[in-house]
């Protein structure tokens, strides 16, 4: 049976450099993702790309596989960013507003670089990310489910954690369908009619 290969990396960048030299490094493997494909980033080709020495490649990533995985990770914390500053915006808004918001931010999160946002969903098997990614998942649906027990006045649905797990997750294949595998540059006419259908969709339910 063929070994896993190792994805955590080798050791923490501290110092400035050093967190210059990992950045340049899961920036150029992003790119190199995006535009070659996984089987030709290579380390070498990695380390040529972000202009640093295939050694002080390995003494932070012992592979490329530990390289994808800290891109998927970057890529991921930055979508997180961006919904936990949208629902702690929306917290006091009123339900129909707010998950006109909470649409617009997915559609708005998943174009952050979909094309990489592609490769990597592709990747997640490889490099053992699956759990950060249900992480993510569970924090996101935390975080809507804190929203709706604060407004529960306003719902007619009993179960909240019900309602939250199916809105969070419908909002998130919406986003993720229309911009990954729909047309990823959406004028902004359909991104406007999709906002308002799958508003309407989400608080038809919840109301």
């Amino acid at each position: 049976m063929a070994r896993k290969p190792l994805t955590q990396p080798r050791k923490n960048a501290v110092q400035q450099r050093s967190r210059a030299t990992v950045d340049a490094l899961v920036e150029a493997t992003a790119r190199i993702l995006v535009r070659e494909g996984f089987e030709k980033a290579s380390t070498n080709r990695i380390a040529e790309k972000a202009g640093v020495s295939i050694g002080s490649l390995y003494q932070y990533f012992p592979c490329k596989e530990a390289l994808v995985a800290a891109v998927i990770d970057r890529h991921n914390a930055e979508i997180m960013r961006v919904v936990r500053s949208a629902l702690a915006e929306v917290a006091d808004r009123p339900v129909a507003q707010a998950v006109r918001r909470l649409v617009a931010v997915a559609i708005e999160a998943h174009r952050i670089d979909p094309r990489l946002h592609r490769v990597l969903a592709e990747q997640i098997p490889r490099t053992g990310r699956l759990k950060n990614i249900e992480a993510f998942n569970r924090e996101a649906h935390a975080l809507f489910r804190s929203y709706l027990e604060a407004h529960r006045d306003e719902l007619r649905v009993a179960d909240v954690e019900l309602a939250a797990f199916l809105c969070a997750t419908s909002i998130e294949a919406v986003a993720h369908t229309a911009v990954l595998h729909g047309n990823e540059a959406l004028s902004d006419e359909a991104t406007d009619a999709l906002v308002e259908q799958a508003t309407r969709m989400v608080v038809g339910y919840l109301q």
